[in-house]
């Protein structure tokens, strides 16, 4: 478990409530035999075009999560390497370019600051994290993967009991799809470092969150570890 990371959050009030309510996590959920790992909206959007810090990146991308994602970024791009080499299915969430949804409304607001040319790749997913050939692109048009898409069928077909999740951003996206995932009765993993907000707060908070109700937050080395071992074991 992650706490060290969200623990600078917690109140002392908010320990004291966990400890006397017997919900200080102990033990993880844990996963199962079969994973996937779900990379959830890596888009030029939420990083920008450059690597910047966020403070600066923001004044061109509103949207953008500055250096901090780009450092998740390769992250993912390691873990992608890990899945890919053990046989481990990968699935990359997008958003479905045009779709007129009232969530999104404020997104596109943002978006009309931008040039033609930097609009037509903000939700193009980012060159480090691209994916190859073989592996599904699921295109969304809400928060969760899962709502209005083929994803559960496909992860059905392949016998898939464990989903390994990284991206953007923690509290949002990431989080609903999680949270989905736990309905659909998946083992989950969220990959902590692999994972990216515009607030500090925010990320954290959400990883404590999923933490306690519905995933096992891991970092990046131990999610590798993990799927390589399932690998081993099928093998």
């Amino acid at each position: 478990m992650e706490q060290a990371g969200w623990d600078r959050f917690l109140t002392d009030r908010d320990r004291e409530v966990l400890r006397r309510a017997g919900r200080e996590k102990t033990q993880p959920f844990g996963f199962g035999s079969k994973p996937a790992l779900l990379v959830v909206d890596v888009y030029y959007a939420a990083l920008g075009t450059e690597r910047a810090d966020i403070l600066e990146s923001v004044k061109r991308w509103p949207m953008s999560c500055g250096s901090q994602g780009w450092e998740a970024v390769d992250r993912i791009a390691t873990l992608l390497d890990q899945a890919r080499s053990v046989g481990v299915p990968v699935v990359h969430i997008g958003l479905l370019e045009g779709f007129a949804s009232p969530w999104a409304r404020e997104t596109r607001n943002v978006l009309s600051k931008l040039t033609a040319e930097e609009r037509a790749r903000a939700y193009q997913l980012v060159n480090e994290v691209y994916p190859r050939a073989g592996e599904l692109v699921v295109e969304k048009t809400a928060p969760s993967a899962f709502q209005g898409t083929p994803l559960k069928f496909h992860l059905t077909a392949l016998g898939i009991d464990t989903l390994i999740v990284c991206g953007e951003s923690t509290s949002g996206c990431v989080r609903a799809t999680v949270v989905d995932a736990a309905t659909h009765r998946y083992k989950v993993g969220v990959v902590s470092d692999a994972c990216f907000d515009r607030t500090e707060a925010s990320h954290w908070i959400n990883l404590f969150d999923m933490d306690q109700k519905y995933a096992d937050v891991v970092g990046v080395a131990a999610a590798g570890d993990y799927l390589a071992a399932t690998a081993s074991t099928a093998a």
